[in-house]
């Protein structure tokens, strides 16, 4: 979520507007079971296509914030790696009052994101590009290119990606839990900087999840309804 121009104290939050885009999803959208070192607090992004003005594809992300020393937020393990840039943008101070949202915006970028990490997908009609194999390697790369930018981007255009992943990277097979069921999944274990798992549910949606390897020793890899 991005904002620019200035923003007055009484500006509405922007994430109330999407939670109700994200209630209309015709599909229960899924997230990571709550767990210890993560923290929902209500980061949602949706893409939804309509045809002759009728919803025919959504897609919902679920981003978290990490917390590696959940007894100590303060302590540096917790904070994001961020450039000297980034730190004095964070820094700025404005000469107005901004909304109490932006703050909180503001702060969360300070600490380790697991960003756009679970996707639920569901399309009102099958298509090739809707298998949990294709959705899987499209989520792995969206990641690579967008928060492992400085070592896996050659360029500045999209297909710049160094060592895309594509379906033969899938493998079958993998069992994950889904409200605590355990079912026939799909994964993508090749690539250095990440982990990507998919699964198909009953209602035709599948729902995909792409994870940093250096988090992985703090999460639980379960998924689980999302309330909303």
């Amino acid at each position: 979520m991005h904002f620019r121009g200035r923003l007055e104290a009484d500006a509405p939050d922007p994430a109330l507007d999407l939670i109700k885009r994200v209630r209309r999803m015709p599909v229960p959208v899924l997230g990571l079971v709550p767990q210890r070192h993560l923290e929902d607090w209500d980061a949602f992004g949706i893409n939804a296509g309509t045809h002759n003005g009728v919803l025919d594809s959504c897609e919902v992300s679920i981003s978290y914030t990490l917390w590696r020393n959940p007894a100590n937020l303060d302590d540096p393990a917790n904070f994001a790696e961020l450039d000297e840039e980034q730190r004095a943008d964070l820094e700025l101070e404005v000469p107005w009052e901004r909304p109490q949202w932006l703050f909180e915006r503001v702060r969360r970028m300070r600490y380790r994101t697991l960003w756009e990490c679970v996707k639920t997908h569901w399309g009102a009609e099958p298509h090739e590009y809707d298998s949990v194999e294709a959705r899987l390697v499209s989520h792995v790369n969206h990641i690579l290119e967008n928060r492992f930018r400085a070592t896996r981007v050659r360029g500045k255009l999209p297909g710049d990606l160094d060592s895309p992943v594509d379906e033969r990277h899938v493998e079958h097979g993998i069992a994950l839990l889904v409200n605590g069921y355990e079912r026939e999944g799909a994964r993508i274990d090749t690539d250095p900087d990440v982990y990507g798992v998919g699964v198909v549910l009953d209602n035709g949606s599948s729902v995909t999840a792409v994870l940093p390897r250096d988090e992985l020793r703090f999460i639980e890899l379960a998924f689980a309804t999302r309330r909303l």
